[in-house]
């Protein structure tokens, strides 16, 4: 855990940032080797922490004398980043885009680097950035949308080509020293961005872009495209206009008659005239059904404008309510700021302007203003009503494509004719279950901000739950009626009962979908789920200073990492070790991880944990 001192001096850096004064002294904060132990915290349980870069180092086999030998490094300048082993990954469109795999050590010193630039950064960015920041999401970005863009007449999409390739090291590096007044630290940034990358074992230079891959890199393009966000700051200041809209004519005199014909109704009910009052109440009946069809305010106003942002990553939209012409002159300036002062290039066929009815995609939802009809409760709450809404408000959908992709994708087959996973047949029901549960969850809980969220992915629904049956149906050589019959709880509830469970094991519904408020945390379609114990627990381990598997006290530590639990099948003691306390890693002796890479380990009395 951090020191009293290192939280305060990390504290003071976010108090600097916020006065606009450069931060100093981040170099020999790097020194602290709390920091350094902080940092490991916070990537030793990544899917990534023994996959190799360019060299063998990976997180296996840390220790506090390894942090000690790369402080020592670094303050001698001896510490020379290693290029990053590039490898590609599929991106949903059929493409690949590059990754870069750094080595374990040098993703030790990017944690480290990313930490500091978040307490001088985070305290300062805008709110309409939401793309990797504590307690920002997809979701955040989304529900502000749908909460603020009421009324929205056009949308501006800009997409910047190769946006990460495409980083400008010059401009990068001036940036930071604005917000940063210490050499020695910028330049361990220059070498990260400098470091190159290698390719079939082949040295390529890297003159511009951060390498995805990265710790540090969606940080540092984060800062980069924080300039936008005050360009476009400075740009909305200029560019709204009015208080608010003038009121809407017929609006208002139907206003006005609806107020005086209470007045006259009144004055019938003081006379005792049950007959003109009756009469005066259907009026005002009449003219507040008609009013209820028109917008209060005038939606042709041209005295009143307004500019709406919304950024994650490079995904960005702005929201213009003017005219179209307004939204083409916002959509000139952003590309030249972008082409100007930051470097980056604009593509022309994906960039455009869009009417807000027609919608745009946006975050792996469709975006787009409606006005119609929706229901509300009574005060009694017995009854429902359906009131039309005049203001032309936000509608978040599903695509129907992204929906197909991922039925393909998954293996589920198409919407129309779902197919059995063979590959899953050697799986136990339970694993079946809990993966078949997992992928769809993680799909319904990503779209859950929706409109009709339930109603749009009951087809792939259906198609996933019979993908499901198929499969436990071939496994156990019987038909998907005879299958769901077995599951059935009740109509819609299906459950896997035994299999030494204490509670059967539900099947995913959609019924269980609750779109709740935005977490404001990491939320991914693809879900990636993982045992991991608290950030502070495997510190404490390092710093016992006793073997977890021989139980020797004082001497040199190490923690061994595997990449999954499900490795930790045989009969070595240590894999028994590490199952029986659902942990990827444990801390060892010099000897005794050195015993256990050889294979050579002995069977010697486990020893718990402290």
């Amino acid at each position: 855990m951090l020191s009293e001192a290192v939280c305060k001096r990390l504290e003071a850096l976010e108090d600097v940032s916020r006065l606009g004064k450069p931060a100093n002294g981040l170099f020999r904060l790097m020194g602290r080797p709390e920091l350094w132990m902080t940092a490991y915290s916070n990537i030793y349980a990544n899917k990534g922490a023994i996959t190799r870069g360019a060299t063998t180092s990976t997180m296996d086999g840390f220790s506090e004398e390894r942090v000690a030998n790369i402080i020592a490094l670094l303050k001698e300048e001896r510490y020379r980043m290693t290029p990053v082993r590039r490898t590609y990954i599929p991106k949903a469109n059929g493409k690949t885009r590059p990754l870069g795999i750094p080595s374990g050590d040098d993703k030790l010193v990017q944690e480290v680097v990313r930490m500091i630039l978040e307490h001088i950064y985070e305290p300062i960015f805008s709110d309409w950035s939401h793309s990797f920041r504590p307690a920002r999401s997809p979701h955040t970005a989304l529900e502000q949308i749908a909460r603020t863009w009421t009324s929205v007449k056009w949308f501006v999409n800009v997409d910047i080509q190769g946006y990460y390739d495409n980083i400008d090291h010059n401009v990068l590096i001036g940036l930071l020293r604005e917000k940063i007044d210490d050499k020695r630290f910028i330049r361990i940034i220059k070498s990260m961005l400098k470091a190159g990358y290698l390719e079939d074992w082949k040295f390529h230079g890297t003159y511009s872009g951060t390498p995805q891959g990265g710790i540090a890199s969606p940080l540092l393009a984060n800062i980069y495209l924080h300039e936008l966000d005050k360009f476009v700051e400075r740009k909305q200041a200029e560019f709204n206009q009015g208080h608010r809209r003038a009121p809407h004519g017929e609006y208002r005199k139907l206003t006005n008659r609806i107020y005086a014909a209470r007045k006259e109704a009144t004055a019938c009910q003081e006379r005792g005239d049950a007959q003109a009052k009756a009469a005066w109440i259907r009026q005002i009946k009449i003219w507040d059904d008609t009013r209820k069809h028109l917008p209060s305010g005038d939606p042709h106003d041209k005295g009143y404008r307004r500019l709406l942002y919304c950024r994650y990553a490079d995904d960005m939209v702005i929201g213009i309510i003017g005219s179209k012409e307004d939204a083409r002159q916002v959509m000139r300036e952003v590309q030249s700021f972008l082409n100007t002062t930051l470097q980056l290039q604009v593509s022309e066929e994906k960039s455009g302007i869009t009417h807000a009815k027609d919608g745009i995609p946006f975050l792996g939802y469709v975006v787009e203003v409606y006005s119609g009809s929706r229901i509300v409760r009574t005060a009694r709450g017995d009854k429902h009503t359906r009131v039309k809404s005049t203001s032309e408000r936000i509608r978040l959908g599903i695509p129907k494509e992204k929906l197909v992709q991922f039925s393909l994708k998954k293996g589920y087959g198409t919407l129309q004719k779902p197919l059995h996973k063979l590959e899953w047949a050697h799986r136990s029901d339970v694993e079946i279950i809990l993966a078949y549960n997992a992928e769809m969850r993680g799909l319904a809980n990503y779209y859950s901000r929706a409109q009709n969220a339930k109603r749009t992915l009951r087809t792939l629904y259906r198609t996933w739950q019979v993908s499901l049956f198929k499969t436990l149906a071939m496994k156990h050589k019987t038909t998907v009626t005879a299958t769901a019959q077995r599951l059935r709880v009740e109509k819609g509830t299906y459950a896997l009962k035994g299999e030494g469970r204490k509670t059967p094991l539900k099947v995913f519904s959609l019924q269980d979908m609750v779109a709740t408020k935005a977490s404001y945390g990491k939320v991914d379609i693809h879900p990636n789920t993982r045992f991991m114990q608290a950030r502070t627990e495997i510190t404490k381990r390092i710093q016992a200073q006793k073997c977890e598997y021989c139980g020797r006290e004082g001497g040199y530590f190490e923690v061994h990492h595997v990449r999954k639990l499900k490795d930790l099948q045989g009969e070595e003691h240590w894999k028994q070790v590490m199952a029986a306390m659902r942990r990827k890693t444990l801390v060892l002796c010099v000897g005794c991880h050195q015993l256990l890479h050889k294979g050579t380990l002995p069977n010697w009395k486990p020893q718990k944990a402290s």
